[in-house]
């Protein structure tokens, strides 16, 4: 039997259904949202002159990739190389004075053993009557002056050697201040920032370049208390950034860190109404395949078990 199509009638039955519609929809698509948002930082580093003087050589570009060891320039040495000739000129002559001194006291020693020498036999014509007491005094006399020479002797041994540990530390820190005067990248990773050029004067402590480790990279992110029991360090956790204006790119990172106080979330991550709120810092690490950036968005979805 054929039965005619009320058009009112069904535009009721739809508005009666709508509500239950949008309520499937919107939780398949909660299923889908992300649990926490962030950005992607580094640990950067900036790395400074060690030295005062003219930047001879300075082999540093930003985006180039250094390796850790990798000596990249250095800053004018002269100066120090000419006051560490001067040291160990001062240092050798101090040290030569030793050998003097050395001869001096073996001079001495020898006189005193022939005094010795003298006393027994004098001694021994004393007893005999064959000597008289003033040849005994006069020996006596001759080894007190002996001793008192060699007990000087020694005494200008400790202060010569001082000078000479002086020296030598004095060359040290010189070829230490050398040594600084290199310009040594302390880690594999990118060159993000230059602050200097060849041929400028640095001076001691003044920033040369600043550079971060890309290969892995951490997504900052923030959780609300409610959340925090299911974070875990160690946990591994789905991390999404943007492929583009409609898609997302995916991968995966592991919490390596979590905040233990609270603090107000960021204002560059929420709206000014959920600024108020209270959350956790949490650390993601993250594998870095060239694609992500320092200061990218990103967003985490918690894998569940």
């Amino acid at each position: 039997m054929y039965v005619p199509f009320n058009h009112d009638v069904m535009k009721q039955l739809l508005w009666m259904s709508l509500p239950a519609l949008l309520f499937f929809a919107g939780c398949s698509g909660n299923k889908d949202q992300p649990d926490a948002y962030g950005t992607f930082e580094a640990t950067e580093i900036t790395v400074s002159a060690m030295a005062n003087g003219k930047l001879l050589q300075f082999r540093v570009e930003e985006g180039q990739v250094l390796d850790s060891g990798q000596v990249v320039g250095f800053v004018d040495t002269t100066d120090l190389f000419l006051k560490k000739c001067q040291a160990t000129d001062q240092r050798n002559g101090t040290a030569s004075r030793i050998d003097d001194l050395r001869a001096q006291q073996a001079v001495q020693e020898q006189n005193r053993d022939n005094l010795l020498i003298e006393h027994r036999r004098v001694e021994n014509l004393l007893k005999s009557g064959a000597a008289t007491q003033k040849q005994m005094d006069d020996i006596n006399a001759g080894l007190r002056m002996a001793e008192r020479q060699i007990a000087s002797i020694r005494t200008q041994f400790t202060g010569v050697e001082s000078q000479v540990r002086a020296g030598d530390q004095q060359i040290a820190l010189l070829a230490e201040a050398i040594r600084n005067a290199y310009i040594i990248n302390p880690v594999t990773g990118t060159v993000l920032t230059k602050f200097a050029e060849p041929d400028e004067v640095v001076t001691f402590g003044k920033p040369l370049y600043k550079i971060a480790d890309l290969r892995e990279m951490t997504l900052r992110i923030y959780v609300s208390g409610a959340q925090l029991p299911g974070i875990v360090i160690g946990q591994e956790v789905q991390v999404r950034y943007d492929k583009n204006e409609t898609e997302n790119s995916e991968t995966t990172g592991c919490i390596s860190w979590v905040s233990p106080t609270a603090e107000f979330t960021p204002k560059t991550i929420q709206t000014k109404k959920e600024r108020v709120n209270l959350v956790y810092a949490v650390k993601v690490t993250v594998k870095n395949n060239g694609s992500l950036k320092i200061g990218m968005p990103g967003e985490i979805k918690l894998i569940n078990p």
